[in-house]
Order: C-alpha cells, then sequence, then structure tokens
C-alpha cells in the first residue's frame, strides 16, 4: 500500500497499475461486489508489490554505495506512510465521538493506539478475548492490520537483509551478482517457513490468528523480496532493457488468469488458502509484476500503464487508508441507498478524500527538499499528540445518575402504622429462602445487557445469570453475519450453567430473554435451516421447553420476554443480514408465546417497549435505548425499560404469580 520512495530504480508506471487492481479489488469486496468475494486478496498484491520495492530500493542503495542507511531509509518511509496515517486517526476519533457508541469508544482507544504503532494486525487477532469486542460493530481501523505487517516488514527486513549481504561478501573474493544468488535460497526459505507456519496454525474456528500474524502472512513480501534478489541478480530490474520474454509473457498471463480466479473464488475461511493458497496467490502476482518490470513494452506493461490506472495507483494508498472508515459511516440506513448506488457513492467519496489528502498532505510533504531541521521531533510530537488524543477522546461519556423506578408493591400489611415505609411481602413460595424476592435473568448478552444495566432496588434483589455468547441452540455449524462462526466454548453445555445459577439463586421469578443466536443459520439433517422452518422449529421448541423447565426447577415463576428487532450489521451492499429479519424475530417470538402457554408461563412484549412502533429503533422514549442494534444501553435500560419491566416483575415476585 506504499509507494516508491526516494531510490535509484527507475519508475515503472506499470507497477501503479498493479496498486490500482489490489486497491479496487478490495474496495469491491468490502462494497459487496459478489463477483469479486476473494477480492481481499488484493492486499496480498499489495505485499508481493512492497517486498519486491523495498528490497530493490535497498540492493539498488547498496550496490551504488556498498552500504545500507537504515536511518535515512526508516525516515523515507516514516515521511511516506506516517502524515496521511495521523489524519486518518484523527479523522475517525473525531466521527466516532459523534456516531459510536459509548460502550464500544474504549475499543476503540487500543485500535487507534495499535494502528499507531504499527501493531493493529496482532490487536485484531487477538480482539475475540473480550465477547463485546469481538461481536461489536467492526473497528473503523480494522483495515490497518495490513500497514501493520507492512511496516513490521519495513523495521526488520532491512536488518536481515545487511546481514545476509554481509554473510554472502564473507564467502571470499565472489562476483556481487554471485552474493545475491547466495542469499536467494535463504529468501525462499524464509517464504517456505512462513506458508508452512500458516499452514501449521489455521484452525476452520479461529482463523484470525492466521489471517492477521505477520508470521503467517510474510509469505507475499517474502516472495516480492526473493522476485527482487532474482531480477537484481540479472541486471534487467535495473537496467529496464527491452528485452522480450516469451516464456516469462505466458507465464504472466497463467498469473494473470489465476489471481483473477482466486479473487473470484476465494473465501477467508477456506482452507486450502491457508494451505498454500496465499504462497500460490502471491506467486501469480509476482509473475506478472516480474513481466512488467523487464519487458516494459510487453503488453502487460502497457495495460497495467493506463492513465486511469496509474492515476488511482499513485492514490492507491490514501484510498486504502479511508476506504474501510468510509464505508462504516456511509451506510444504507443513513444514505437511503443499496446496492450499485451505495458502493459508487462511497467510493466516490472515498476517492475525494484520497485525492485531497494526496495533493494536500502526502505529496507535498513527500516532495519537499527540506524539512525543519527537528523534523524527527516535529513527528514525534505528532505522534504522541494523537496517541493522547486517542487516549482521552475515547473515554466514554460519564453515565446518567440512575432513575428511581415507582413499584407497584402490594397493599400495606394490616396493622402497619400510617406513613410508614411499605413493607416488603414476601413471596408465596413454600419453602423459600427468607429475605425480600429475588428475580434471576437467564440468556444471552441481549439478557446481560438487561439485567446488568437496570437500577438496584431496595425491595428486590436482581441476579444476572445470562451467559454472553450463548443462546440455547446448540447445533455446532453456524452462520453468523454470513461467515461460518463456531458456537463459543462452553455453549453446548448452556443447560448445565442455567442449572447451577437457578439454584444457586433460588429466585421468585426466572426471566428468559434470547434474542440472536436462535435467529442465526444452523445446519439441521444436513441442511442450513432457520427459524421459522418446521423442522428447526421443533428443534427449537425442545430446547425451549427445557430453558423453561431449569429456569423454574426450584419453583420459580417463569417469565418470557419477546426478542426486540435487531439491525447488528449491513450486509456490505446494505441490505440486512438474514439474522436481523424482522420475520424471524416475529416467528421465534411466536414460539416463545406457545412455550408459555404450554408451561403456564408470562409473556412480557420487549419487542414492543423497545421498538414502539413496530420496527427497529435505535432511540425509544426520547433515549437511545440500543448500543449497536442488538444490545441495550444502560441509559435505554434506566430510563426507558426498567420503569415498564420492574413493576411487572415485582408484581410477580411478591404475588406469587
Amino acid at each position: 500500500m506504499s509507494g516508491t520512495s526516494r531510490a535509484r530504480v527507475p519508475y515503472q508506471p506499470a507497477l501503479d497499475g498493479v496498486r490500482a487492481l489490489a486497491v479496487a479489488a478490495v474496495l469491491a469486496f468490502h462494497g459487496g461486489v459478489a463477483a469479486l468475494p476473494g477480492g481481499f486478496l488484493g492486499v496480498d498484491a499489495f505485499f508481493v508489490l512492497s517486498g519486491f520495492l523495498i528490497t530493490s530500493l535497498l540492493l539498488a542503495e547498496h550496490r551504488h554505495t556498498g552500504r545500507i542507511d537504515l536511518v535515512a531509509f526508516w525516515g523515507r518511509r516514516a515521511r511516506r506512510l506516517l502524515p496521511a496515517l495521523l489524519l486518518v486517526l484523527l479523522v475517525v476519533l473525531l466521527v466516532s465521538r459523534k456516531v459510536m457508541p459509548g460502550t464500544e469508544l474504549g475499543a476503540l482507544r487500543w485500535d487507534e493506539l495499535a494502528a499507531l504503532g504499527y501493531v493493529a494486525n496482532w490487536r485484531m487477532a487477538n480482539r475475540r478475548g473480550d465477547y463485546f469486542t469481538a461481536t461489536g460493530s467492526p473497528s473503523p481501523l480494522q483495515h490497518t492490520w495490513s500497514l501493520g505487517i507492512e511496516e513490521q516488514f519495513y523495521l526488520l527486513w532491512p536488518l536481515l537483509l545487511i546481514a545476509l549481504l554481509g554473510w554472502a561478501a564473507k564467502r571470499g573474493a565472489v562476483p556481487p551478482a554471485r552474493r545475491l544468488g547466495l542469499a536467494l535460497p535463504v529468501v525462499l526459505l524464509g517464504a517456505a517457513g512462513s506458508a508452512l507456519a500458516a499452514a501449521a496454525l489455521f484452525t476452520p474456528g479461529a482463523v484470525d490468528r492466521v489471517y492477521y500474524g505477520t508470521d503467517t502472512r510474510a509469505v507475499a513480501l517474502l516472495v516480492g523480496a526473493a522476485l527482487a534478489v532474482l531480477l537484481a541478480r540479472r541486471g534487467d530490474a535495473v537496467a529496464g532493457r527491452p528485452a522480450r520474454h516469451r516464456v516469462l509473457g505466458a507465464l504472466a498471463l497463467a498469473g494473470a488468469v489465476l489471481t483473477g480466479w482466486c479473487w473470484a473464488t476465494a473465501d477467508g475461511g477456506d482452507s486450502w488458502l491457508y494451505r498454500g493458497g496465499l504462497t500460490v496467490a502471491a506467486l501469480a502476482v509476482a509473475v506478472v509484476v516480474a513481466h512488467a518490470v523487464v519487458s516494459p513494452a510487453s503488453p502487460t506493461a502497457r495495460l497495467l500503464a493506463l492513465a486511469p490506472l496509474v492515476w488511482l495507483g499513485r492514490i492507491s494508498y490514501g484510498v486504502y487508508l479511508w476506504h474501510w472508515p468510509l464505508f462504516q459511516w456511509i451506510t444504507a440506513e443513513r444514505t437511503g441507498l443499496t446496492g450499485f448506488t451505495l458502493l459508487a457513492a462511497r467510493c466516490a467519496v472515498t476517492l475525494a478524500a484520497a485525492g485531497g489528502s494526496y495533493l494536500l498532505v502526502e505529496r507535498p510533504i513527500r516532495r519537499a527538499r527540506r524539512l525543519p531541521r527537528p523534523a524527527p521531533a516535529l513527528a514525534g510530537t505528532a505522534v504522541a499528540g494523537v496517541a493522547a488524543v486517542a487516549v482521552l477522546g475515547t473515554v466514554p461519556p460519564a453515565p446518567p445518575p440512575k432513575p428511581a423506578i415507582a413499584l407497584d408493591a402490594a397493599p400495606p400489611a394490616a396493622g402497619a402504622a400510617a406513613g410508614s415505609p411499605t413493607p416488603v411481602p414476601p413471596a408465596r413460595r413454600p419453602g423459600r429462602r427468607p429475605g425480600p424476592p429475588r428475580i434471576a435473568f437467564l440468556g444471552d448478552s441481549v439478557s446481560w445487557s438487561l439485567g446488568t444495566y437496570l437500577p438496584e432496588q431496595e425491595k428486590f434483589t436482581v441476579s444476572v445469570r445470562a451467559v454472553q455468547g450463548c443462546g440455547i441452540a446448540r447445533l455446532p455449524e453456524v452462520r453468523y453475519i454470513g461467515e461460518p462462526h463456531p458456537n463459543y466454548p462452553g455453549c453446548e453445555h448452556w443447560d448445565d450453567r442455567w442449572q447451577r445459577g437457578v439454584r444457586a439463586d433460588d429466585p421468585d421469578v426466572a426471566v428468559i430473554l434470547l434474542d440472536r443466536w436462535e435467529l442465526m443459520d444452523r445446519k439441521l439433517d444436513g441442511r442450513w435451516q432457520h427459524v421459522g422452518e418446521p423442522a428447526f422449529d421443533r428443534y427449537l421448541a425442545g430446547e425451549l421447553d427445557k430453558a423453561v423447565g431449569i429456569a423454574s426447577g426450584r419453583g420459580a415463576h417463569v417469565t418470557l420476554l419477546t426478542a426486540p428487532y435487531t439491525r447488528r450489521a449491513e450486509r456490505p451492499d446494505g441490505g440486512l443480514w438474514p439474522e436481523d429479519d424482522p420475520a424471524r424475530v416475529d416467528a421465534w417470538n411466536r414460539l416463545l408465546r406457545a412455550a408459555a402457554e404450554r408451561h403456564h408461563a408470562t409473556v412480557l412484549d420487549l419487542n414492543r417497549r423497545a421498538c414502539p412502533e413496530g420496527r427497529f429503533a435505535w432511540e425509544a422514549g426520547g433515549v437511545r435505548v440500543r448500543s449497536d442494534g442488538l444490545h441495550f444501553t444502560p441509559e435505554g435500560v434506566q430510563r426507558w425499560i426498567a420503569p415498564w419491566l420492574l413493576p411487572e416483575l415485582y408484581r410477580l415476585a411478591v404475588r406469587g404469580a
């Protein structure tokens, strides 16, 4: 994603064409273009090109000066890459404060700092450590993982290359070209090691470690580096002689076809991709680059050097930086656009932002012959300033004071003095433990957010036994926002966890809220099914009967809350994912009501309260009730849901239903 910096390697416009096609593939992939499900491999094309160019620059400097000036090299890289990144980070902070729920600002803080330190790939690989972070809205800085890998390469590779060249020089009176020949097998060995690491670490249920790991994705960078060493040894890459290479041309054609096939068919979860596919994809791009460089008059080079491609390639770094946050902000919900028109709007704004960044920030700083003498100090100050803004600007606003909820209690006990506090009547359940009524929340993370954010009450106690990430459906093959998603560890034993919670709390009222995991596609009887289909409904009804039986196991009255409509995430084309389909929510709520009739349970219509107009709503009663389209906000629970819900639960508890 970086361009050539100041060096002695001749400019090759065809390489800008490679950049253009790579960034176009990424935009198409993130824009939901169905014909390019593997467009994410455009990043690997960038990696190959970066490995090739950086190594070519370093070798050219070594050949002309006999040394590599690391400080100057790293300074040029910072001068090329850092200003635009700092600008994007500041804009993301400012916009996110307005559009992102406060509950997700803490995660954004770490994303900002990781991007600033060029370790975002490791941050993204480990975001699943926190459930709400892992399942939250995509980070507006998620795409900076690739910048982290490249910057780590820029930091380490020159050191390794110097060591390789020094080792080769110690081999005696060996010509320079021969020295490069000695270094080439080591570079290829590193690429092979990266490919083997990807194959060894890949597991279908945990792709992030392999997808984001520097060690597992370095193969494309090292393939590009190996190409630079190979061509430098031949001399063609430097001299740029217009020699014809029919074999290389045929390989380039095959590489272009193979690249197109990969972009049109690959899926991020495909096992073949991490068991050699990434290496094959990198080699396919490498032969195209090789032919364009060795034969600048070839059809390959001429096609890649078309003016529109060259223009897009020159601003590709900015396009990549800006596209992801802009795609997250320019949504169907905000614009009313879907499909191609939405993608066109996103791309137009992205190109405008990238063009402005290139003309006003990147090119002036890059072309400036003289920067202020304290330029490193100024750069450090800018980085520190952005880091400070990232820390201070992502502090969630202070929660509002919890309101007092008026409970419609039972009448005062006989003989109570006038004006004295109303005593808490005991729940009418034989054998219950002494004390005020107890209400327990069971279910998934939506139930957790509701029960956790309720204001504290003096007349009864609330416990939350909901399990984040676990519903009652436990079929192991799940599709979530269009991708395979395993059950979280322990979810297959949700019934055991519920039983332990009910035994520990001995509630008078057990509240069950399930909203997400029962709405997803799951594989049943060998095919993908979902709520609303007869066989799947029978499966869910059986699990629901078990859930109600566990909740009432110690005599508690069971209250089922209807699932509110959700809008967890848009598809890239602006449509809804299947699990956000209101028809699925309605089908699930019908199952709830049928179960309530079978078990003489109570149904409270939370859906109507959270979505008073009969469709998904971010706000109700003048407050924001949903943080991310699924979970509840503290203020929404305390100011809108609790005044309706708590009196109902209190009456059920004290009257023994």
